[in-house]
């Protein structure tokens, strides 16, 4: 027996070609209330959403991260924010001083919890047959960010998500292979050796793909992942945490 969730998550693919046609409201609210059911760490619920259908607003995030043109086509544009405004307010209301944005691990709380989010609103939203893509490029211009969804201090917005109708061909668009199985998951111990041996045979299968598929004069995944892991591109990400009172400290 097919089990349907199963199957959504294993055709699921970046959707960067929408129709225009607008997100239902009550479809919307269903999405925003389904991912606020995802786990946070010990409760605190330290995720707020930010979002806008504003085609002026969709425009300048387009523009703001890295000019990707499918984000000012989409019809919700939305933010995932590491929100310890939430959780300073519920402590100093027991009259304690609040300084997990202080440390490295609750710098890794907020990023994990926001990638959870991001996963449950995602397959909300193909549930009900809309596209979505992550858009980590928020992190580009994130001071600037911050000022237009009026973010406070103690709060990141760590990753973007567009939703929309995609179009036929975007549906239809094939799946892009992933690294053997084996070399992905692995028993017990960490193999580099199948590691190795796996992203170095998935590199040409992600070429074949690309020349099967007519895209075939695009960068390879060795070129497009050493060209981006051999620089720090988003330079302004530790800048902004610290100006937002987060700091990389285990005191």
């Amino acid at each position: 027996m097919e089990n349907p969730t199963i199957k959504q998550l294993q055709n699921r693919k970046s959707i960067r070609q929408f129709t225009g046609e607008v997100i239902n409201d009550e479809h919307l609210e269903l999405i925003f209330k389904t991912a606020q059911r995802a786990p946070t760490s010990i409760n605190a619920q330290q995720i707020s959403l930010v979002y806008t259908r504003d085609k002026a607003k969709l425009k300048q995030i387009s523009e703001l991260c890295n000019h990707q043109a499918h984000i000012a086509t989409a019809d919700v544009f939305v933010g995932i924010v590491i929100d310890f405004n939430r959780t300073n307010i519920i402590t100093e209301s027991m009259g304690k001083k609040h300084v997990i944005e202080q440390s490295a691990e609750g710098i890794m709380v907020g990023a994990v919890d926001a990638g959870i989010m991001l996963i449950q609103l995602q397959v909300a939203a193909e549930a009900l047959g809309y596209g979505t893509t992550s858009i980590g490029a928020v992190r580009e211009n994130s001071d600037t960010m911050i000022k237009l969804f009026n973010l406070p201090p103690k709060t990141f917005l760590a990753v973007g998500c567009t939703i929309g109708v995609p179009t036929k061909e975007a549906k239809n668009a094939p799946l892009k292979p992933r690294v053997a199985l084996e070399s992905f998951a692995m028993q017990d111990t960490y193999d580099s050796e199948k590691v190795k041996k796996g992203v170095l045979e998935y590199n040409k299968t992600f070429k074949a793909f690309r020349d099967a598929t007519g895209s075939g004069s695009m960068p390879t995944y060795a070129e497009i992942t050493s060209n981006a892991y051999s620089s720090i591109y988003y330079r302004k990400t530790g800048k902004v945490l610290m100006a937002q009172g987060f700091a990389f400290k285990d005191e």
